[in-house]
């Protein structure tokens, strides 16, 4: 199939005919674990309207080069969020949209996870329509660790998937979930020995590519009512994470990480 026209906008993000009417989506960064820099996250926030509009795509197949799907936020982009209130406010905006847009993108995702899977990158995962994870998968939030409230995805698709009590320990306490362990509380649909996520996220892209699409996706649309219904949830969730980054909790958090040591939180707060 041809190259469509709107592909040359995309830098970070490597597309491709995995084969015909099925999109192959490559968050390609493996000397940082395919990290989400700036211009990664506006790629993401963007890429979900261009393929909600090309007709030749019937199904999208997203991935990590390498052995990661995405190890979260790009450290940089973390202390800009932190520092640059205009930076700030778009990359809000952009956390917001690009939740909603693979929420209403009507082509049925199917992601295949392999490594770690944090943060932004863990949102695009958890959104697809079919989740198949690894076993060495390493599912993680990543956002409490870092000081922040658990923004992005987690407050609508965690308690949704995998119930209220398990979402809370994962969540509060920054628990990481094997591929294994995903699959067996519902987190996602399928696990699969290590080096086959693809192969076996391709065979479901095929069947889903064969079926009717109006049937696939107008289920898809009706299903996705669950999580517009919880709008209210995420858009809260979202605005105190990013209320967040404006307070010492944050720096600190950034601080360790970078530092490779436990995190010093103040143990007193107004709340």
């Amino acid at each position: 199939m041809p190259v469509s026209s709107w592909w040359h906008q995309y830098r970070r993000l490597q597309l491709s005919w995995a084969e015909p009417g099925i999109l192959e989506l490559v968050l390609e960064q493996p000397e940082t674990l395919n990290a989400v820099d700036a211009e990664t996250h506006t790629e993401l926030t963007r890429i979900w309207r261009d393929i909600d509009g090309d007709a030749g795509v019937r199904v999208v197949l997203v991935r990590g080069a390498g052995k990661a799907f995405s190890a979260g936020g790009d450290f940089r982009l973390v202390e800009a969020i932190m520092q640059d209130p205009q930076v700030r406010v778009r990359v809000w905006k952009e956390a917001r949209d690009l939740v909603y847009n693979l929420i209403n993108c009507s082509k049925p995702v199917v992601s295949a996870i392999e490594g770690p899977a944090v943060g932004a990158g863990l949102a695009v995962a958890l959104l697809a329509d079919i989740a198949v994870a690894a076993r060495n998968a390493r599912l993680l939030d990543g956002h409490v660790r870092l000081g922040v409230a658990a923004g992005d995805h987690a407050a609508i698709i965690w308690p949704l998937l995998v119930g209220m009590a398990r979402a809370k320990y994962h969540l509060l306490l920054n628990e990481p979930v094997s591929g294994e362990e995903a699959a067996r509380i519902g987190l996602v649909a399928l696990c699969v020995d290590d080096g086959e996520a693809r192969e076996a996220a391709l065979n479901i892209a095929r069947r889903l590519a064969q079926g009717s699409p109006t049937a696939i996706r107008w289920t898809k649309y009706a299903l996705n009512n669950w999580l517009r219904a919880a709008g209210p949830i995420f858009d809260t969730s979202t605005a105190l994470e990013f209320l967040g980054f404006t307070l010492p909790d944050a720096a600190e958090g950034l601080a360790s990480l970078r530092g490779k040591r436990p995190p010093q939180f103040e143990a007193s707060s107004p709340l």
